[in-house]
């Protein structure tokens, strides 16, 4: 399997990604054409060999002219759609945007759909990320991986006025990633962009043991002495899929950076407590649990646990501090691994019954026919919820899940 792994040790932006992959053979023609493909007209496109600390790296630069106004995201979002680029370098382009739309819009109040990028960064985020993720499609690399980010230091003048390195937005979108402050004196090493790069393309730390193939070096605007003021990036083939039981042990499995808001109370009812639960539910957390706990004195009390995503927090923090009595909210950040799954219908006796087919890291799949459905149609047809699921999951074994995967459903 073709990796690759990203060493930012002097940080990572969006044309120091580009200048990576030209490195290690991303055809330069193909990058020269990529604003007209874009539809960004009289974009200039520079590519340029030069020295960082005497190595040689490749040096991408987009000359843009001046733009009329800042970019509304949902333009970004249009732009995306109306091109022809592959289907899963759009989706993950829309992802990065969400990204930084969504940070952004928490950091400065507004809405996500009301954030604007501004002129002449609209369009370079445009080129940075869709020139790197589809560069790495060009490339044929099938994972990326990521050793520890150095975030710079120092202050960045910004459309918002001076701000600390890193910036607001960069460190958001990097939670759950291994980064380090500095080196002293670097200025801002990795950008917002970078950042979003990081977070939809990387799956973290790279494995054990990888061949490495080729490598390559994009450059930074500035030559930092003491230090390679570049990305590097080296492209190589990893071990075979059973030897790698790293962190991502396998395709089916889904590992994303979520956070829980945890919360305890001791003087609310329990139909107080259930209803404000699924009110955070219906508001967007993607689980909710009640726990008993023992609170001083031998008090009974409940624990809320709401696991939400980057986007949701602010709010859903709120949310609880409206909806129940607590006076504290904490926050952890959890890392959620998650099977891949699908829903597929049976017909039982004339009538839909839902099924969740999980498929588990090995490949085989467990099928679980959703309880609702089953009362129901056990209801309608006066037959025990026992033989109606028997029958679904004998439907299912004839056609797709295997016996050892329905086991112990």
């Amino acid at each position: 399997m073709k990796i690759a792994v990203l060493d930012p040790a002097s940080g990572i932006a969006g044309d120091m990604f580009i200048g990576a992959l030209i490195d290690v053979g991303l055809d330069r023609a193909w990058l020269e054409q990529l604003p007209e493909a874009l539809g960004l007209d009289g974009v200039g496109v520079r590519i340029a060999d030069v020295q960082r600390s005497a190595v040689h790296c490749v040096k991408v630069d987009f000359d843009i002219p001046p733009q009329p106004h800042g970019r509304a995201v949902s333009e970004i979002h249009r732009l995306i759609d109306a091109v022809k680029i592959p289907e899963k370098v759009a989706r993950m382009a829309h992802h990065a945007f969400e990204s930084i739309a969504s940070i952004e819009a928490a950091i400065h109040g507004v809405a996500p759909d009301e954030l604007h990028l501004h002129e002449v960064g609209a369009v370079d985020a445009i080129l940075d990320v869709i020139g790197s993720i589809w560069g790495v499609e060009q490339l044929g690399i099938d994972r990326i991986y990521n050793t520890r980010i150095s975030l710079g230091d120092g202050t960045v003048k910004t459309a918002h006025g001076v701000l600390p390195v890193p910036a607001p937005a960069t460190i958001r979108l990097l939670e759950g990633f291994n980064v380090r402050h500095g080196p002293p004196g670097s200025g801002e090493l990795t950008t917002p962009t970078g950042a979003a790069l990081v977070r939809v393309l990387s799956r973290g730390a790279p494995p054990h043991e990888y061949v490495p193939r080729r490598s390559g070096y994009g450059a930074g605007t500035r030559d930092i002495k003491g230090q390679l003021n570049a990305l590097r990036i080296i492209v190589g083939e990893s071990a075979a899929e059973s030897h790698d039981h790293h962190h991502h042990h396998h395709e089916h499995v889904h590992t994303e950076h979520l956070h829980v808001l945890s919360a305890d109370i001791d003087d609310m009812s329990p139909e107080e407590l259930a209803g404000a639960a699924d009110l955070l539910r219906a508001e967007g957390a993607l689980d909710v649990v009640l726990l008993h706990t023992t609170m001083k004195k031998g008090r009974l009390g409940t624990r809320v646990e709401a696991l939400v995503q980057t986007s949701d927090l602010a709010r859903l923090e709120e949310k609880i501090f409206q909806q129940f009595t607590t006076i504290g909210v904490k926050t952890f950040d959890v890392v959620r691994s998650a099977l891949q799954r699908e829903s597929t219908l049976v017909r039982f006796d004339g009538r839909d019954i839902r099924v969740k087919v999980a498929t588990l890291p090995d490949g085989t799949r467990r099928a679980k026919p959703e309880f609702d459905d089953l009362r129901r149609v056990a209801e309608e047809t006066a037959r025990p919820v026992a033989e109606i699921r028997a029958a679904v999951m004998n439907s299912l074994n004839g056609s797709e899940a295997t016996a050892s995967g329905v086991a112990g459903v």
